[in-house]
């Protein structure tokens, strides 16, 4: 299997594996480390192991967290293995001050956590043993060691959807396309040079061309399936697997044109306990808290720039009403980023290079700063620390009648940041809406504490590298 499913999210297997890898190499300098500058005789630093180790993990731990911030695996598909390392001594320098503050917190516990030159030294020596292994799994295992082979049953507009939005590098890591296998007056819609001829079955090309998965994205069911073929391919070992599921699992996203509202109803998730709401929500009172003591800072530096730039009398926030749970309107605040007389003629999308924009709201904008004053949204609970971000109704219903499905993301809180803010640029136009709300659907489907924090983590990426920002 290419990807493991933990809490309902697909994890990218090597991704896992590199992260293993990555914290017992950091382990291990730590180790190395300690052994050269404090023992040096091999037995007494074994005797002595137990009292080392935990302050070797939480050095490992802290480095692999801030990695997982900063996106360093998945990094390596989009700028290659110098921006895998890259990031990587980003994350190791960020993680030296977090390590010392351990040491403060519990000395007694971290003893070997207090020296600057410890760590310095420990996290170089990191780096470059989890280069040289990182260049020995990509090289020795190569590219396609964790990708499956997937064969498509269907080669109309279901299949060419599936072929045009999973064709990048990005989206096909996890599997090889091996074709296409139309069925009988089925409108084909694929190019001819990716279609399979199969003279016999189904099972007897398997056996001689062996697949792990095959993807069933024909348009129309009802005009039936090969299904005791199907069968004997799922019995020879071959996954069976539905388009839309297919889809959802490799892309992180719904696929908007291919499902229905039976999809809807009968697949996987959608299903929230009372135990995770409580948790979520002890999750947002806490997150919100710690921003709100780190952002202090910032939010008062951005109220004295917007003060300086628009006069003593210009407003610092503003407020506008935005779509949340069940529809429920409620006010959302922000630090003013535009001009005071920015929507005198009415609501507008936001767009690129946007003219009403002030100087310092185009650099707050940048870096997520006017999003700040939305901590006290998280607060109040109109809206979570994680969640789609909330439209404005003018909008709301405008898309609600051209885009299906629209609606269904108000069954949860809106968010400060999301899994759309993750995986996509900033949405100026209906079409941007549409492949955001794919995005949006995905994480009100497979919610979990776990795709939680791992989006609240990731946000630490968006902030720095200005993804998604506009």
């Amino acid at each position: 299997m290419a990807h493991v499913r933990l809490f309902r999210h697909y994890i990218h297997l090597p991704y896992i594996i590199l992260g293993l890898i990555d914290f017992l190499l950091l382990v291990c300098a730590f180790g190395v480390t300690v052994f050269f500058r404090h023992f040096g005789d091999i037995s007494f630093f074994t005797d002595n192991l137990p009292f080392l180790l935990p302050s070797a993990v939480v050095f490992a731990g802290f480095n692999l967290l801030m990695m997982v911030a900063l996106g360093v695996h998945q990094s390596r598909l989009e700028d290659g293995m110098s921006g895998m390392m890259l990031r990587t001594i980003m994350a190791l320098i960020i993680s030296i001050p977090l390590c010392g503050f351990t040491y403060l917190v519990a000395s007694d516990w971290f003893w070997y956590l207090g020296t600057s030159a410890m760590l310095t030294t420990s996290s170089v020596l990191g780096f470059f043993l989890m280069g040289i292994a990182r260049f020995i799994f990509i090289g020795s295992l190569g590219s396609d060691a964790f990708k499956r082979k997937v064969l498509v049953l269907g080669a109309g507009r279901r299949a060419r959807q599936l072929h045009e939005d999973l064709k990048t590098p990005l989206n096909r890591k996890g599997f090889n396309l091996v074709g296409f296998v139309p069925l009988p007056e089925e409108q084909v819609e694929i190019d001819e040079r990716h279609l399979l001829n199969i003279p016999t079955t189904l099972q007897n090309y398997i056996r001689k061309h062996p697949v792990n998965e095959i993807v069933v994205a024909v348009d129309d069911r009802r005009k039936g399936l090969p299904m005791e073929e199907l069968l004997e391919c799922k019995m020879e070992g071959v996954r069976i697997v539905d388009g839309a599921n297919f889809y959802e699992r490799e892309s992180r996203k719904v696929a908007l044109e291919m499902v229905t509202r039976g999809w809807l109803v009968f697949s996987d998730g959608f299903a929230v306990s009372s135990v995770y709401g409580v948790g979520k929500r002890s999750l947002d009172v806490l997150a919100a808290t710690l921003l709100l003591l780190a952002g202090l800072p910032l939010m008062l530096v951005t109220a004295i720039a917007i003060k300086v730039e628009d006069g003593l009398n210009a407003s610092i926030f503003y407020s506008q009403e935005r779509v949340g749970l069940n529809g429920s309107v409620f006010k959302v605040y922000k630090f003013r980023s535009m001009r005071i007389d920015a929507e005198k003629n009415g609501a507008v999308w936001a767009c690129k290079n946007d003219s009403r924009v002030t100087r310092v709201g185009e650099f707050i904008r940048k870096v997520r700063i006017d999003e700040l004053p939305q901590i006290y949204n998280v607060l109040n609970g109109t809206m979570a620390f994680v969640g789609p971000r909330p439209e404005r109704p003018v909008f709301v219903e405008q898309l609600s009648a051209k885009i299906p499905f629209y609606s269904e993301r108000h069954r949860v809180k809106p968010g400060l940041t999301g899994w759309a803010q993750l995986c996509f640029a900033y949405a100026d136009n209906e079409e941007d809406t549409r492949e955001k709300l794919r995005y949006d659907l995905y994480y009100i489907k497979n919610q979990s504490l776990l795709l939680d924090l791992l989006i609240i983590i990731q946000t630490v990426e968006v902030v720095l590298f200005k993804k998604g920002s506009r």
